[in-house]
């Protein structure tokens, strides 16, 4: 398809990486014009060319946005975050003059695909909800490439990750940005450094848990990163302690009395909290200290392979379990909440839920690999130039949330 000439895009917060530079230096050099707003010191360090900085209070924000988006003539806005106050003000003012907005962020499949979407995801997005559209559109679309093409990089991530909340610790000019972090950056960073020094004693207690599991039904608690900023943006709840309270409530409820629950950590979480301790507190006091096993590490696929499903806010650990056939809920918004996929009904009825149906969950699967992704990764050659030049190519031609 012949690209859309003459466009006009704009970049706000995107990646913690050099992909939106990249991508804003393909689509100049193609002849598009590119524009860049900082709103903090770390912006800065990953954006090195031409760009606007936003230094003023925050409640000064709508105004300029919106004057941005008409002086320039900005027909695109690309960004990572659909949620975080300043995205939220600066998308209502592209909807409100009908400029098309572009979020990105890892994939709902993973590892080496990258979302790329019309106005938000999970609850904002697009893609359809409907059993019988998800069917239709699927129709013709090619099987998923399941096969690895890129690796990513996260000791990079997790260096550039640091460097970006480091440098807002000393803000200069934008004094006036309010991060929306839940955690300082320091005790952060140096949970996450613990937790991974410690990650292969973590690996072995988890496999010596699940040796040592009876026979039984099993569930899997995914859990999120309490920074995860889905939680608070596509759910009602304000950390990760009340969700998986709730799941240990309704698991001591309703599930059968030989089934057992694994509160599976996600892997890079910062350790902030004590989850191993907290997680036994609850179930303790729910009578289930037997049946609720906490595991602070572990190869998540080969637990999805002998548990019966997955429960979890809205993470993509679900379209995994829906690829291996395993029934889902999802206790906040996500894009697979859709009947027949997902289980519709209260946590307490999941526990005798069965699987997927098989053909809508293929045809979803397809539906947003073709739509909602390309391939590539944020930190690691040759992934992150596989990246950029697909992403270029949806932009320019009007692609995004189109089949390919």
């Amino acid at each position: 398809m012949t690209p859309v000439s003459g466009k006009s895009f704009l970049f706000l917060q995107g990646p913690i990486s050099p992909y939106f530079h990249r991508l804003g230096a393909l689509l100049r050099g193609r002849g598009h014009a590119v524009h860049r707003i900082n709103v903090c010191r770390g912006d800065t360090l990953f954006w090195p060319g031409p760009a606007t900085d936003f230094c003023a209070p925050a409640d000064e924000w709508p105004s300029f946005i919106a004057a941005f988006l008409a002086r320039h003539g900005i027909t695109d806005m690309v960004l990572l975050g659909e949620q975080r106050p300043y995205h939220q003000s600066a998308i209502a003012a592209a909807h409100a003059a009908r400029v098309a907005v572009t979020v990105t962020d890892f994939g709902y499949i993973r590892p080496d695909w990258i979302v790329l979407e019309r106005n938000g995801m999970n609850r904002d997005s697009l893609f359809p909800r409907d059993p019988a559209a998800i069917l239709a559109l699927a129709q013709g679309l090619p099987p998923v490439d399941r096969v690895k093409r890129y690796a990513d990089d996260f000791r990079q991530q997790a260096i550039w990750d640091m460097r970006f909340h480091l440098a807002n610790l000393a803000p200069g000019r934008f004094r006036h940005f309010r991060s929306f972090q839940l955690h300082h950056p320091v005790p952060a960073y140096l949970g996450t450094g613990l937790a991974l020094l410690r990650r292969g004693a973590q690996t072995r207690a988890a496999g010596a848990t699940l040796a040592a599991l009876p026979p039984g039904p099993r569930w899997i608690f995914a859990m999120q990163m309490e920074t995860d900023y889905s939680i608070r943006a596509y759910s009602d709840f304000p950390d990760m302690d009340t969700p998986i309270g709730l799941a240990i409530d309704s698991f001591a409820r309703a599930a059968p009395p030989d089934g057992h629950l694994l509160v599976k950590v996600h892997p890079l979480d910062p350790s902030i909290k004590n989850w191993r301790r907290r997680v036994g507190a609850l179930a303790r006091a729910r009578g289930v200290a037997s049946r609720v096993h906490y595991l602070g590490a572990g190869d998540l696929d080969a637990m999805l392979a002998t548990a019966r499903g997955v429960v979890t806010v809205n993470s993509t650990v679900g379209v995994r379990a829906l690829q291996l056939g395993r029934a889902v809920h999802a206790m906040g918004e996500a894009i697979y909440q859709v009947d027949g996929l997902s289980h519709a009904g209260g946590l307490d009825s999941f526990w005798a839920a069965g699987p997927p149906e098989p053909g809508l969950t293929d045809a979803f699967l397809r539906g947003i690999a073709a739509c909602l992704h390309v391939r590539g990764v944020y930190y690691r050659e040759p992934g992150l130039s596989a990246a950029v030049e697909a992403s270029a190519t949806r932009l320019e031609g009007g692609l995004v949330g189109l089949p390919l």
